[in-house]
């Protein structure tokens, strides 16, 4: 994914976001910042990623997609990754 020429979120994520008490602030820090621990090529209307972020102590995951003719990436959801769901580094899901 290439630098994103514009950032913005959809509802879903704003709703999510909000029920979870995230900041729209960490979530871009997260995507700036962050690193990709899963490709979702076949994503449509667009490509998308899973990127991990951390905000101080806190693992924030979030997802988000861009548009191949003007590179705009859209916030699709964001959250806190689960120690049940997720390995310790956040990256790797348990079996």
């Amino acid at each position: 994914m290439k630098q994103c020429s514009s950032i913005s979120f959809n509802g879903h994520a704003l709703r999510r976001m909000f029920e979870r008490g995230l900041m729209n602030n960490e979530v871009l820090f997260a995507i700036q910042t962050g690193e990709v621990i899963m490709d979702y090529p076949d994503d449509r209307p667009h490509p998308s990623q899973l990127r991990l972020g951390w905000v101080g102590e806190k693992a924030i995951h979030v997802v988000v997609s861009q548009a191949s003719e003007n590179d705009a990436c859209y916030v699709i959801t964001a959250y806190y990754p689960a120690l049940a769901i997720w390995a310790d580094d956040f990256k790797t899901r348990r079996s």
